[in-house]
């Protein structure tokens, strides 16, 4: 792996599964440094130049402010299992973020995230980076929850504190993100100041240095069809906030069925992303009450309803789902519209 230009003055530890069955959290491992990258010649090569010879996987996250496409992403993070790397955008500059739009883009470079909705939307409209080949960690925690037969509720997505906090990944607490997250609603220009403060280096490196065990611990419990899901739906919330007027034509294509899931009479049902104009004044029709009106349409549908809010775009809602549930979803929504 390349290293930064000045010896990093940050370590940090990044847990990976033991074949001996050590306990990946308890530090003995040498720690890895924190490269703070301004040039995208501090990036290792092989992460730069994706290759079907040399295939990664990192974890991967952005920070921000108000991240979305009229935010100000500042921050991206890889995690190596050798090092960290903060690609600093605020110093880099859009070159820098540039110089990565191969490897995000790369079928053979695994992007683990929590959450990709917002960070590819940050990268697609201030960078024209469509995100892919993104392994979801909170679509792929659902999907182990279906297939061990447990059930959620509407709008239950697993936070990333919840998910480093579960026994069955890390079992660990994350209370370093709540004071980060408080200091972000005293100041949310928290993630431009420079130089990065050591709150900032290490809450940044701990977004993503547990990621490449969790990928390696869900691996192990998905089967066939879920790790087909979580490919196709993967595929979908990278592109599901990036609106553009071509219905993604540019964008790959989400992964078909594969043969060994096609049986005779009990093949999969496909995924689709529907996106609705929502007429001026009736988002709170379809909101309701304190949400009661998206929740219940939610609860009779088996499929993702994500409204714009804030971030934007205001005027759309984006449903995710099987066709069958999609179309119901539409319905319902369209039905509240004209109340």
């Amino acid at each position: 792996m390349a290293s930064s230009h000045h010896p990093p003055s940050h370590r940090t530890h990044v847990p990976l599964p033991s074949d001996s069955g050590g306990n990946p959290f308890d530090n003995e491992a040498s720690p890895v440094p924190i490269h703070i990258v301004t040039d995208a010649s501090q990036l290792p090569m092989e992460f730069l130049n994706p290759s079907l010879e040399r295939q990664l996987v990192v974890g991967f996250d952005c920070e921000g402010v108000d991240l979305c496409r009229h935010g100000t992403l500042c921050i991206m993070q890889l995690a190596f299992p050798d090092a960290i790397y903060l690609v600093d955008a605020i110093e880099g500059g859009g070159v820098l973020i540039k110089a990565c739009k191969p490897a995000l883009e790369s079928s053979y470079v695994t992007k683990v995230i929590h959450d990709c909705k917002r960070d590819s939307e940050a990268l697609y409209f201030q960078f024209g980076i469509k995100l892919h080949n993104v392994m979801d960690t909170q679509i792929a925690y659902s999907l182990i929850e279906e297939q061990e037969g447990r059930t959620r509720s509407p709008d239950d997505y697993i936070s990333f504190v919840g998910l480093l906090a579960d026994p069955c990944y890390c079992g660990i607490s994350y209370q370093e993100k709540e004071e980060v997250r408080l200091l972000l609603r005293q100041d949310p220009n928290f993630w431009t100041y420079r130089p990065l403060s050591e709150l900032m280096v290490r809450a940044a490196a701990d977004d993503v240095r547990f990621l490449l065990y969790i990928y390696h611990m869900m691996m192990e419990k998905l089967n066939q069809r879920s790790f087909w899901y979580l490919a196709v739906r993967g595929a979908l919330y990278c592109r599901c906030f990036c609106i553009n007027d071509n219905n993604y034509a540019d964008w790959p294509s989400v992964p078909p069925i594969p043969d060994n899931l096609i049986t005779e009479g009990n093949a999969p049902e496909e995924d689709i992303l529907s996106i609705l104009d929502v007429p001026q004044g009736k988002v709170g029709r379809i909101i309701g009450r304190k949400g009661a009106s998206i929740l219940s349409i939610k609860e009779s549908c088996n499929a993702e309803i994500l409204v714009g809010g804030a971030k934007g775009p205001p005027d759309k809602v984006f449903i995710i789902g099987p066709v069958k549930q999609v179309r119901k979803a539409e319905a319902m929504l369209r039905g509240r519209m004209m109340d």
